[in-house]
């Protein structure tokens, strides 16, 4: 991949945008940096994975824009208010932020576990409601708000830009409907809450728009706006947020600024699992942790949700986890023995070619809208035309640095190679930490087994096999009296 001087001036760089649908370039505002909002959870339960791939995709692009030369700033909210958050901590008597304390270190564990980078700014919407005061009086001024019953609304029809995201006809909004809750069927076009005035018995704060609490969607506006400036780079969340949600904060943002909102908007599709829609009642609905409690992988997980691209439907499956599972072994195998197999002296100059190959195409896969699947296969194309080399001894010792390098580089933003699942699942108390064996550690046997074999102690040989077969270790005795091993 291409190094941080070089690379803006080589890739270029395409989403699909959900606004003009169609691929746009990237042109971010302030030079050689890009500012990208995140829809974060709202925290009154366990994040489920259609969530996490969402959260997925938006760590795969972080990681690409700063492989290919750019500084980012992300930040990515917290709701940690909301009608349901309310609701359930009225009903166990605790305070909001007792309530949600829990589901938002269970959801930073989860992001550790899949190994999803941390943005640069994380960002409770409680601790902004002044910044979404601001913004509402802003609004008021300019005439896109009217109050009713002590909460306060905004104003569609002063809005002649209203839909333009979604796509959604207002036509048939019916004057004066209003929408109280934050969250509303697709074709229930309605003016919506910016403040909500308190019930008997809710949290509410005193402010200069009255007692009350922030609706959804004036929350991201204005933290959006206050740590990235009047235009974002890109917006990015699920598609079922498309609306109301973010056609609401271009509605509020665009009202009171005068200028364009965000310059992209990248939506994550659905996830369904076994082709169907994730629901309680199916009995299908998983958390992160519901899989890590049946054995499966925050490696294995992860794989899985990136390697469909992030605007394509994602058919969850368990046979897709096992061949997620597989795919990465395929990678940590290479790697193994790219360091431990014992290659002839030289190099080939074919395979850093290879190599600059593979890197090139995974690049542009990327850059054409992060096209994951494409990317994916210009690895295994290599760790296929590579293996075949070693097995041919066409592999010498001087080309493994330089093939190992480019495993690496991948994984700078695929974030699966490194084999430390059983330490991540025990941070979250599933199992005890059990570390793979180390490749030294793994050699000494073998050699072990060899000289036992030598003197015909089989017996000994025998339970080094067992041992290493224990701990997961397929050896493999090649008909030239060479070993090889690789991990389960």
């Amino acid at each position: 991949m291409l190094d941080s001087v070089t690379a803006q001036n080589h890739l270029d760089i395409r989403f699909h945008d959900t606004l003009t649908d169609r691929l746009e370039p990237l042109q971010p505002v302030h030079k050689g940096e890009v500012r990208i909002y995140t829809c974060g959870p709202t925290v009154y339960d366990f994040a489920h994975i259609g969530n996490f791939r969402t959260f997925v995709f938006q760590d795969i692009l972080r990681r690409f824009l700063r492989s290919a030369g750019y500084r980012v700033l992300q930040v990515m909210n917290l709701t940690d208010v909301d009608d349901r958050i309310i609701a359930n901590a009225t009903a166990a008597k605790l305070t909001l932020r007792e309530y949600t304390e829990k589901y938002i270190d269970a959801f930073l564990e989860d992001m550790r576990s899949l190994n999803l980078e941390m943005p640069e700014e994380l960002v409770r919407a409680t601790d902004h409601i002044d910044d979404m005061v601001a913004l509402i009086e802003r609004l008021t001024k300019k005439g896109f708000t009217y109050p009713s019953d002590g909460s306060i609304y905004y104003r569609i029809a002063k809005f002649p830009a209203y839909g333009k995201l979604s796509k959604i006809d207002v036509s048939g909004m019916k004057p004066g409907a209003r929408a109280d809750t934050d969250r509303y069927e697709k074709d229930n076009v309605r003016d919506f809450a910016l403040w909500k005035a308190p019930k008997p018995g809710e949290f509410f704060w005193e402010t200069a728009v009255g007692p009350g609490r922030p609706g959804w969607h004036i929350e991201c506006a204005a933290m959006s706006m206050k740590y990235l400036g009047e235009t974002l780079d890109i917006h990015t969340g699920g598609i079922d947020l498309a609306f109301p949600h973010h056609e609401n904060e271009i509605a509020e943002s665009e009202a009171a600024t005068g200028k364009q909102f965000a310059k992209l908007w990248l939506h994550a599709e659905h996830l369904i699992i076994e082709g169907e829609k994730m629901s309680k009642s199916l009995g299908n609905f998983y958390t992160l942790r519901d899989l890590f409690a049946k054995g499966y992988k925050p490696s294995t997980i992860r794989f899985l949700l990136l390697s469909v691209p992030y605007n394509r439907q994602l058919n969850f499956t368990m046979d897709g986890l096992k061949q997620a599972e597989s795919s990465v072994e395929r990678m940590r195998n290479f790697v193994t023995r790219l360091k431990s197999e014992r290659f002839g002296a030289g190099s080939n100059p074919e395979m850093p070619k290879r190599a600059a190959k593979a890197e090139k195409d995974f690049d542009a896969a990327l850059a054409d809208d992060l096209n994951t699947a494409v990317a994916l296969a210009a690895i295994f194309d290599l760790i296929r035309d590579v293996n075949t080399a070693m097995d041919r001894g066409d592999f010498l010792q001087q080309d493994a640095p330089r093939l190992v390098a480019a495993m690496e580089k991948f994984d700078q933003i695929l974030a699966v190679l490194n084999d430390d699942d059983a330490e991540r699942l025990a941070k979250l108390g599933f199992g005890p930490s059990q570390p793979r064996m180390a490749p030294e550690q793994i050699e000494a046997l073998i050699e072990e087994r060899q000289a036992a074999k030598k003197r015909r102690d089989f017996k000994r040989s025998d339970e080094i096999r067992k041992q290493l077969a224990d701990s997961g270790i397929i050896v493999e005795d090649v008909k030239d009296g060479t070993v090889r091993w690789k991990y389960k």
